[in-house]
């Protein structure tokens, strides 16, 4: 491993008491110092994460590195604080790992492994996993309701929480806010307000929306100002110690400030791409850093998968354009009366940019409020002959269940589009893992039509979408994050290409086989096909049926499969709560016996991109294994 290229060692170790309200001048040099020191190193080891192509946010890290620097101050000269950098953000997980380093707990050098698989460096912080780590923060806006039992934990101390604008959307923080003021908690929020988040800038899409505002009005005491002005930062910090209750201390700010080409773009929440990085870099100085930037390359998956074609595309992209291609064959003034379509702050994520894109009139750009929106799409939807689409990740589908249950009960139709489903390229790790997407029927035998589709090729995506576009109901499309192949015939034609018309609620036969067989959707299909083809080889005749209607029973497959000898359910959905869990009980209920197991994800996650499926003995060689282990 090569040697951390920017001397960490210079960090400065202040000390800083809330006794004192002002700086002195060699306490605002070397923050300043400290700083700049930080803030170049995030620069690099974030864009080392670009450069390997695992990507990795580098814009809220580096903009929050000012309060993060007087916090560690604060923590050295005191113990009336409970000492963890608490942030509700988790994609600032850089400041995690970088704070790690400064405290001792892991080497500079590790920093440059950043978001690699196996490295204990996933793209959100995971107690227990990362050295030096002290908290998990899911996903985003989770973070001050926790913090609020961990004041009240601590009565005799100060907590901070460092929050941002667009974590601040989510309901959660409401709810927090008025518990910490209620009970006078002495909480501490400090917002990195930049007008940034994904799609763009809060102030254009949320119009009238003030975080500042919205805090006052659940009581919250709230001190606002400049960011990079230091002085008046810490100003603002010490005040808020010296203020009982809960206070937010809102940082305005651009995003990047300071790194040309990204300073106030949305491009800066996410990775800085390499030549920005590049550019930063160069004008500090750091020739030996950019030398490692250079020669950094993405490790790559050489394996070759038969059964299926050399052409990739992704699902979660291929959901727009078919939507586009439906909406198409409407007049405007049709889609203005019958459809909606409300982002949650993903458009670029999940495919719904094709349809902001295309037809304007009937997209709402929305902040990350996935509750709300997915609610505000139902409530489109009441009305026979209207729908609302609704888009954001798998792993959120956990905070809509109320809200899918209402929308059931209000006979609502919605067809939600739920990507980055399962483990597949999922950098970001456990806590962005989609693996309950089952929970999404949760209705009684007689409620309202919910069916649940997961298209295992882009090609069965376009059919998915435009057979079931006008039905009635709840229609969850599931996609992930990573390409997947073109899946082919035994003949190498293309098995859902040509005239194939997708069927909803029926199971296909992808290969016959006379000894069991597999049974798997989504992306876990073309492994599972590759193993299939492969255990054909060596003389093991096992078929492969795949079930793109997850939550429906076609009972004609389903009698084909129990008379097998064995039957083995492939999936990354989550193995407690997926279709493994379910199937068996199918199979038992109508006297099928045939040797039974099923596996999915079982277990944290290992960082990186395509290698959590071997992680999870979820690849062709475990499929093989476990079809070898059951005969």
């Amino acid at each position: 491993m090569a040697q951390f290229p920017i001397d960490l060692g210079a960090y400065k170790r202040v000390s800083l008491t809330a006794g004192n309200p002002t700086l002195s001048p060699d306490q605002k040099a070397a923050l300043k110092a400290n700083i700049q020191l930080c803030r170049d190193a995030i620069v690099f080891f974030t864009a080392t994460g670009a450069a390997r192509g695992v990507g990795g946010h580098t814009g809220g890290p580096y903009d929050t590195v000012p309060e993060v620097m007087i916090l560690d101050a604060l923590f050295r000269g005191s113990n009336d604080f409970v000492p963890i950098f608490f942030d509700e953000a988790g994609h600032r997980v850089a400041t995690q790992y970088l704070m790690s380093v400064l405290n001792g707990d892991m080497p500079a050098e590790k920093l440059m492994l950043y978001r690699e698989a196996h490295s204990h460096l996933p793209g959100h912080p995971e107690l227990g996993f990362t050295p030096g780590v002290k908290f998990s923060s899911g996903r985003l806006g989770h973070m001050w309701p926790y913090v609020n039992g961990v004041a009240m934990a601590n009565p005799s101390k100060t907590v901070f929480c460092l929050g941002s604008d667009g974590s601040q959307q989510e309901g959660d923080d409401a709810e927090a806010a008025r518990l910490s003021v209620a009970q006078g908690l002495n909480v501490k929020l400090l917002i990195d307000d930049n007008d940034v988040t994904i799609a763009g800038h809060p102030s254009h899409y949320l119009k009238g929306c003030s975080t500042a505002q919205t805090l006052r009005g659940h009581g919250v005491t709230v001190l606002e100002g400049d960011g990079e002005d230091i002085d008046g930062l810490y100003a603002r910090i010490i005040q808020a110690i010296n203020t009982e209750g809960p206070v937010a201390v809102i940082n305005h700010r651009k995003m990047c400030p300071g790194i040309p080409g990204i300073e106030g773009s949305n491009h800066g929440h996410d990775v800085i791409s390499v030549k920005h990085a590049i550019e930063y870099l160069e004008a500090r100085g750091y020739t030996a850093a950019i030398e490692l930037l250079k020669s950094a390359t993405p490790a790559k998956q050489n394996y070759t998968f038969k059964g299926s074609s050399d052409k990739w595309d992704a699902n979660r992209n291929v959901f727009g354009d078919a939507c586009v291609a439906v909406l198409g064959k409407m007049s405007e003034e049709e889609r203005i009366a019958k459809v909606r379509v409300i982002d949650s702050d993903l458009e670029g994520s999940c495919g719904l940019i094709k349809i902001h894109n295309a037809y304007p009139e009937v997209f709402i750009s929305s902040g990350i409020m996935e509750r709300g929106n997915f609610s505000a799409a139902a409530g489109f939807g009441m009305e026979k002959g209207k729908q609302g689409i609704f888009g954001t990740f798998s792993a959120f589908l956990e905070m809509n269940i109320s809200e899918i249950t209402m929308a059931r009960l209000n006979n609502s139709n919605v067809l939600s589009h739920y990507s980055h489903s399962g483990i597949d390229d999922m950098a970001d790790n456990t806590c962005h893992f989609g693996l309950n997407s089952l929970f999404a029927d949760n209705g009684l035998d007689d409620a309202y039509a919910t069916n649940l589709y997961f298209p295992a090729d882009p090609n069965q995506m376009r059919a998915c979408v435009e057979s079931v576009f006008h039905d009635e109901g709840l229609r969850f499309i599931f996609s992930t994050r990573s390409k997947t192949p073109i899946i082919l015939d035994e003949n190498g034609n293309e098995r859902f290409g040509g005239d194939y018309k997708f069927v909803s609620g029926k199971d296909e036969v992808i290969r016959e086989g006379t000894q069991g067989y597999i049974i798997s959707f989504g992306e876990a299909l073309y492994r599972a096909l590759d193993a299939v083809e492969r255990l054909k080889e060596e003389g093991i005749d096992i078929g492969l049926i795949n079930k793109p209607t997850l939550n429906a029973i076609d009972e004609d497959m389903l009698a084909k499969v129990g008379k097998s000898p064995l039957v083995l359910i492939v999936e990354s959905f989550n193995r407690k709560t997926g279709l493994g869990s379910r199937y068996g009980s199918w199979l038992l209920e109508r006297g099928f016996t045939p040797k039974f197991a099923h596996i999915g994800t079982h277990k944290e996650g290992c960082g990186g991109l395509w290698e959590q499926f071997p992680h999870q003995g979820l690849d062709p060689v475990g499929i093989i294994a476990k079809i070898k282990s059951m005969r």
